[in-house]
């Protein structure tokens, strides 16, 4: 006689789903959209995880045009450039004669936060313009 466990679907969820991670387009925690790679036969296999269908077809037709390569894309540096803006209107709230040195721990921790916030809203907004909406 031999004992057979059945795997229920919640488990197999639980155990493919990428938990605390993050998309790889705009960083916000992913909903179960995940790409690896197909012709990898080793495991494991590289992947990445999304937020959502646009940030997936994003980073897909990026990686498309240049997966190995490491220079900013011109959607990057847009987002860099929407981001620069926000950092700007904190800064003018500092001070912009303030030594980096002398910014309290607050200070610079809302700096940084609005550097990646600002980010990942602008790419999360660059990859929702350039793909088409889903119809479902």
């Amino acid at each position: 006689m031999s004992t057979c466990t059945t795997i229920k679907a919640e488990d197999r969820r639980r155990l493919w789903h990428p938990r605390g991670t993050l998309c790889a387009v705009c960083r916000q925690h992913t909903r179960g959209f995940g790409w690896f790679d197909p012709h990898r036969s080793k495991q494991p296999r590289p992947s990445v995880w999304f937020c959502s269908m646009p940030c997936q077809s994003f980073w897909t037709r990026l990686a498309r045009e240049r997966f190995a390569m490491v220079d900013l894309t011109e959607e990057e540096r847009a987002a860099i450039t929407a981001t620069m803006k926000r950092v700007a209107l904190l800064m003018d709230e500092i001070g912009w004669a303030t030594p980096l040195a002398d910014l309290t721990e607050a200070q610079v921790r809302a700096l940084i936060e609005e550097a990646v916030e600002g980010f990942r809203e602008a790419m999360s907004d660059i990859a929702r313009a350039q793909t088409p909406e889903v119809p479902f």
